[in-house]
């Protein structure tokens, strides 16, 4: 479907007069659009084909959300330790006088934060992946859309 089929769709379906479309994000399985309305506030609008196969993974979705509210205590605790530590940095940088020092030692905590913060969460989404379909797999494998990795860009 083109950006002409879809300012038809739009305008015959709701009544609206689309006076430009904006392209976010478009791929074979999904797209998201931006449509500006004469007279009105613009819409955003997220499509998939009909042969979606949401029902595939329906379950894998909510194997993902009980594994993370199983852990969600450790989980939540890490990732406040390690915006805590940020906050330290940041409190550093702001000193006056600088102590550069002070600093270094702050990212050296943020750092370790950070990493028991991946690791509990890298946990969580490896202990579901191991309960989840492969296309449940699959989709959590493409997650978040968008390039993000050479392999990726080069599909």
């Amino acid at each position: 479907m083109g950006a002409g089929d879809l300012v038809a769709l739009v305008e015959q379906r709701f009544g609206l007069a689309v006076t430009a479309v904006t392209p976010f994000y478009e791929a074979p399985e999904k797209a998201v659009y931006r449509f500006d309305i004469e007279g009105g506030e613009p819409l955003v609008a997220r499509l998939f084909p009909a042969e979606r196969p949401v029902e595939r993974v329906a379950g894998d979705a909510e194997i993902l959300r009980g594994e993370y509210r199983a852990n969600a205590t450790t989980v939540d605790a890490s990732r406040a330790a390690y915006q805590q530590a940020q906050d330290e940095v940041r409190r550093t940088l702001r000193a006056d006088p600088f102590e550069p020092e002070a600093m270094r030692a702050a990212m050296v905590k943020t750092r370790a934060a950070r990493q028991v913060f991946d690791q509990l969460l890298q946990e969580t989404i490896a202990s579901a992946a191991g309960k989840m379909s492969t296309a449940g797999r699959n989709k959590l494998a493409d997650w978040p859309p968008g390039p993000r990795s050479v392999s990726q860009t080069q599909r």
